[in-house]
């Protein structure tokens, strides 16, 4: 459930006539969809695939067609293949307008901490450091607290950073918060969601937008 609520929100940050990068975990769900909000909007993958579509049937699979996730995709009508060079290119180039990332640990100064854990195996960091110094906008998307309860959203990030102040919003299912000359401000609160409970579920200090009603 926390999870759709995820999804559902980060939906509104989709404008007509974007190119978009989805990261790995809770935004991979957001490209089934796309395809609701009735947009045209261009969904790229770092490994070389520009038009990326809904997850496949079990009659569509195919083993050859992944996303960076290595999960198979679908490739909309018009979609483009290249190498990861020309891939690269488009993001530290900064023709990306919007970059949906997962994450791990969140700084109340917008550092994000996304591609490792120490001790755990990596298959690698994958494009998110390019992505958060070449994507034009970073918006994060990740449930509020870990397994065991704890807040990921910190006063200091506790992981191996993936970029230094550079995350513009945060979407969890409890809030949205975005982040303004090193402040962390709630812009947001999740239906049924009270200031009170975000307070105690999160480390980080974080300040009210003035405009939104508690």
């Amino acid at each position: 459930m926390s999870k759709d609520r995820i999804v559902k929100r980060a939906l509104k940050e989709i404008k007509n006539g974007m190119y978009i990068n989805l990261g790995i975990g809770i935004p991979t769900l957001i490209a089934n969809e796309i395809e609701k909000l009735n947009l045209e909007v261009f969904l790229q993958s770092e490994n070389g695939l520009l038009g990326i579509g809904a997850y496949p049937s079990p009659e569509e699979v195919d083993a050859d067609l992944i996303n960076a996730g290595k999960e198979t995709v679908t490739a909309v009508r018009g979609a483009s293949f290249f190498d990861s060079a020309q891939s690269f290119a488009m993001i530290r180039g900064g023709h990306i307008d919007l970059a949906i990332l997962g994450g791990m640990e969140v700084s109340q100064s917008g550092d994000l901490a996304n591609y490792m854990i120490p001790g755990k195996l990596v298959k690698g960091m994958g494009g998110a450091m390019d992505l958060v110094s070449g994507a034009r906008r970073i918006v994060v998307v990740m449930e509020h607290t870990n397994k065991q309860g704890e807040s990921k959203i910190k006063k200091r990030c506790t992981l191996p950073l993936t970029g230094q102040r550079v995350v513009h919003r945060l979407i969890t299912e409890l809030g949205v918060f975005d982040f303004r000359g090193g402040e962390m401000i709630l812009v947001e609160l999740m239906e049924g969601v009270s200031l009170e409970e975000l307070r105690v579920k999160t480390e980080a200090e974080f300040s009210v937008d003035g405009r939104l009603k508690c």
